[in-house]
């Protein structure tokens, strides 16, 4: 059977499936060593013809090379898994500590990665996130809260600062009084703050409540938000990093679940993809079953079957085995 002008033969669509490219997350090592290994040089020179998305032509010298993007999102494919094993392997407190560094020197050029430092300084336990600070400081000889108050600019700065200062009671007491009056005034601060010179996200008293209150706590302000405002707090707020905020403190397996949903699509970027590595590796053995539970009654959909749809090889295979630690 010929192929048609312009697609790839049989053999050379399954070498695209399997690679990841253009679509997946992951490599299908198996497909891989499968199809190359039986290839003759006839064989890989139609490859490349056949395949005009990763290989551009050079007539004057009748040969076909590798597009250069393409080999960068191969290599990226190829890493995945053994990131996700690394990570994995990682103490919680130096893991964590390396998802803030990556994300602070990602910060200058992707305003999403600021996203992972509130991420990890709102869904740990205090005690995990003093331990993520003193892994900080032996490998980087800095202090994470030294460094997001000098490596990030604008008006996000001093809300982060705070929560990875954050030191919270965890216990179940819990003065309902006072929630209510807080949830009155985050409902104030967001009806005026189109009024106020500075941005909501620089307000004192919203950080200080984010920042400073316990858990518990803000789940009452949550409810009591609802009920004096129709809306849960987090949807009325437009500023992305307090609404993450509000959601890794308040909602966090809806949180979760939401960025799993958001990561696990086939044309993400190669940074986004990296999503359900760090949230199946460092949730898998705290909540990766209410996760699952909330993917499914948000989505409607099996997380598992989602990453049986889009990832490939030893990494889907992994990521399957961790989620399974949940039950």
């Amino acid at each position: 059977m010929v192929a048609k002008p312009g697609l790839p033969c049989r053999c050379c669509r399954e070498l695209v499936n399997g690679i990841g490219l253009p679509k997946g997350h992951g490599v299908d090592e198996k497909t891989l060593i499968s199809i190359l290994g039986k290839w003759n040089p006839d064989e890989r020179q139609n490859y490349r013809k056949r395949t005009p998305h990763l290989f551009i032509g050079d007539d004057e010298r009748q040969f076909e090379k590798w597009d250069d993007h393409q080999v960068r999102l191969l290599k990226h494919e190829f890493l995945r898994f053994k990131n996700a094993v690394v990570l994995w392997a990682m103490h919680p407190w130096e893991r964590d500590a390396r998802l803030i560094k990556e994300a602070l020197k990602k910060g200058a050029t992707r305003q999403e990665a600021y996203g992972v430092i509130v991420e990890v300084a709102c869904t740990r336990s205090s005690e995990e996130l003093l331990g993520a600070r003193k892994a900080y400081h032996s490998l980087f000889n800095h202090s994470i809260e030294e460094d997001v108050a000098s490596l990030i600019q604008g008006n996000q700065r001093k809300l982060l600062v705070a929560l990875v200062s954050a030191y919270r009671y965890e216990g179940s007491k819990l003065k309902d009084d006072m929630a209510k009056s807080e949830a009155e005034t985050l409902a104030i601060a967001i009806k005026n703050a189109d009024k106020n010179p500075n941005p909501i996200v620089e307000d004192d008293e919203v950080i200080t409540i984010l920042s400073t209150r316990s858990k518990h706590h803000l789940k009452a302000v949550y409810n009591h938000y609802k009920e004096i405002n129709g809306n849960y707090l987090d949807e009325d707020l437009v500023d992305l990093r307090l609404k993450e905020t509000v959601q890794c403190l308040c909602t966090p397996h809806t949180y979760f679940a939401k960025v799993l949903y958001a990561t696990l699509k086939i044309d993400v970027d190669k940074n986004t993809k990296k999503g359900p590595t760090r949230v199946i590796v460092t949730r898998a053995d705290v909540d990766m079953k209410e996760i699952q539970e909330e993917y499914q009654k948000v989505f409607g959909a099996s997380l598992c079957n989602k990453i049986e749809e889009v990832a490939n090889g030893n990494y889907k295979d992994f990521l399957l085995t961790l989620i399974a630690r949940g039950g």
